[in-house]
């Protein structure tokens, strides 16, 4: 396995009508956002654990909301993954091998510094479900494209539900 690519050389097989090369393709892609989407879970593990300020409560109970749903993410995509003949990536060496998502700060412990940084997570692992999105309507994989929109729109409620946090003014 190289630094860049996870490992698809092997793929199980299955009756899934996707041809072996372009389920190869969908599961590299989909390991990639495994392993953003595993790291996102720590992330908000990160803020949940270590947010403080006056809103503590809020901002502790919001955090563990949002690793909930991300946690649903990750079946999917993990589920979609062995769906194709693949293995999912899910160890902790393959996340911090293949994780595209900025590392987490850990010095800091301010509601609204935590607001910023969560949301800094999810929009990068929002934006790279759209890129795998698109990715599997090139590929003709409606599923997969179905999956990981059905992320968007749950990544888009959080990070609303986090910017919210300190939006004030337009």
């Amino acid at each position: 396995m190289s630094a860049t690519t996870p490992n698809t050389e092997k793929l199980y097989s299955t009756r899934n009508c996707l041809h072996a090369p372009v389920r190869a393709q969908l599961v590299e892609a989909l390991n990639r956002r495994l392993a953003d989407a595993i790291d996102l879970q720590c992330q908000c593990k990160q803020a949940h654990w270590n947010v403080k300020g006056p809103n503590f409560i809020a901002l502790h109970k919001l955090f563990d909301e949002v690793h909930a749903g991300v946690e649903g993410y990750v079946d999917l995509l993990a589920e979609r993954v062995v769906q194709l003949g693949g293995v999912a990536l899910g160890t902790i060496e393959s996340v911090a091998e293949f994780s595209e998502l900025d590392e987490y700060p850990t010095g800091i412990a301010k509601g609204d510094d935590h607001v910023k940084a969560m949301s800094i997570a999810l929009a990068a692992f929002g934006s790279r479900i759209w890129s795998t999105i698109q990715t599997a309507t090139e590929l003709n994989d409606a599923d997969s494209a179905d999956i990981c929109t059905e992320i968007s729109r749950g990544t888009d409620k959080w990070l609303w539900f986090v910017e919210a946090q300190i939006q004030t003014k337009p």
